[in-house]
């Protein structure tokens, strides 16, 4: 029997958006939110979005993939920087400090 309580529309969920706080923001007026799914074997799966703009932050340990949007996100210990489309799987580390620059409103799932 399937179990239609488990599924969730990731692309048709509404997700509640703040704006990005000072501390945070490098430019624009960038706005990001989340909805938590659920947890399985311990891992949280969620959608995370963020509208236009730039932002800092240090990552979690974290899998997404993303599924609207572009952008890039930099990697300040390294200065590596990449590019992020739809369908881009990304593996992020714990502790990592990022630059993330969204050019076209960003969703993402993400297991962390």
């Amino acid at each position: 029997m399937l179990d239609t309580t488990l599924k969730t529309a990731a692309l048709l969920s509404d997700i509640e958006l703040f704006a990005v706080s000072g501390e945070q923001r490098v430019e624009g007026q960038p706005q990001t939110g989340f909805a938590a799914l659920g947890r399985f074997n311990g891992t949280e799966v969620g959608v995370w979005e963020m509208t236009p703009g730039v932002m800092r932050d240090v990552e979690t340990d974290e899998v997404f993939v993303v599924l609207t949007g572009l952008g890039t996100v930099e990697f300040e210990q390294t200065g590596q920087t990449m590019n992020l489309e739809a369908g881009d799987v990304v593996r992020l580390r714990k502790g990592q400090q990022t630059v993330w620059t969204i050019t076209e409103t960003m969703r993402k799932i993400y297991f962390a």
